[in-house]
């Protein structure tokens, strides 16, 4: 995030907080739990992406500065995370000279892992999506689509998930004003190939930034606003997208009120082993002293 925005971002959070009651915003329906993240460690912050294992007990996290690291967690009887343990902080490593990823090519947002444990990277700055190896780091480009020259810098690839049959979908933040009328354009890699597979609408201020394919086989998206004096609202839609690219039974799963928690940057959805749906979210804190790393789940209808 340029430094201009951070700038903004920690303005506006300061102004709420001298601004704000004792009285905290009400979750909507389905707020299962909240876990502040803490380390030690200079490296940790701005974790943009998280992938959950089936089980919910376990997680790969990814930073927006070229860093992913492991964790574990503890939940208690109605699925809250009561404890974390992390692995180390490793950074993302260009696969053509082992070194890691540094300046713009280090803005790594995204991360999508598939049943068979491949992974991927969306990065914004230099757009792009990459293979990553998780035992080693190690990153390779795919070939670009023509469109990602032209989304902005600072909103282009932000939301990563894999489809049942494999196929990769990538959505960027903030389209360009030519994107086609005017939705969420999402794009398809298979077969070594982009492709468009389909547009989704655009409703009010929100902003792509982080997708996944459901257990039930259905595309969320994942949306995030903000203002100086607001805070960060949060929103979270469900589609069904054909592979002829139609889209269908938009439904809006639930919507947070400005301010009930941070900047909530990734998403995973899973079902726990009470066959709840459920969705699980990691907030950026920008390397902000106002902000921090909160680890929120979501119960979710089927």
């Amino acid at each position: 995030m340029p430094r201009r925005s951070r700038f903004a971002i920690t303005f506006g959070l300061l102004l709420l907080t001298g601004f704000q009651g004792s009285a905290e915003p009400q979750p909507p329906e389905g707020f299962l739990g909240r876990f502040v993240w803490r380390m030690s460690d200079v490296e940790f912050g701005g974790l943009s992406g998280i992938e959950l294992a089936e089980d919910g007990q376990s997680f790969v996290a990814l930073g927006d500065k070229g860093m992913f690291l492991r964790a574990t967690v503890q939940r208690d009887a109605d699925g809250k995370v009561t404890r974390l343990a992390a692995g180390p902080i490793r950074p993302l490593r260009a696969e053509t000279n082992d070194q890691p990823l540094a300046g713009r090519r280090s803005d790594s947002e995204g991360l999508a892992i598939g049943p068979d444990g491949l992974a991927f990277v969306s990065f914004e700055n230099r757009t792009r999506v990459a293979r990553l190896d998780l035992e080693t780091g190690l990153t390779r480009d795919l070939e670009g689509h023509p469109d990602f020259a032209r989304l902005p810098r600072n909103g282009s690839l932000e939301a990563l998930a894999i489809a049942p049959d494999g196929a990769l979908f990538a959505v960027p933040e903030d389209p360009t004003e030519d994107a086609p009328m005017g939705g969420f354009p999402v794009y398809r890699w298979a077969d070594g190939v982009w492709s468009v597979a389909a547009t989704l609408p655009r409703r009010n201020r929100f902003l792509a930034v982080a997708a996944d394919f459901g257990p039930d086989g259905r595309f969320y998206l994942f949306e995030r606003d903000f203002r100086p004096l607001g805070g960060f609202a949060s929103r979270l839609r469900r589609f069904d997208i054909t592979q002829t690219g139609e889209v269908g039974g938009e439904v809006t799963l639930f919507v947070t009120p400005f301010a009930l928690h941070d900047n909530l940057e990734g998403l995973s959805v899973w079902r726990d082993d009470q066959g709840r749906l459920g969705a699980t979210m990691i907030s950026d804190d920008n390397f902000i002293f106002v902000q921090q790393t909160q680890i929120v789940d979501y119960l979710l209808p089927d």
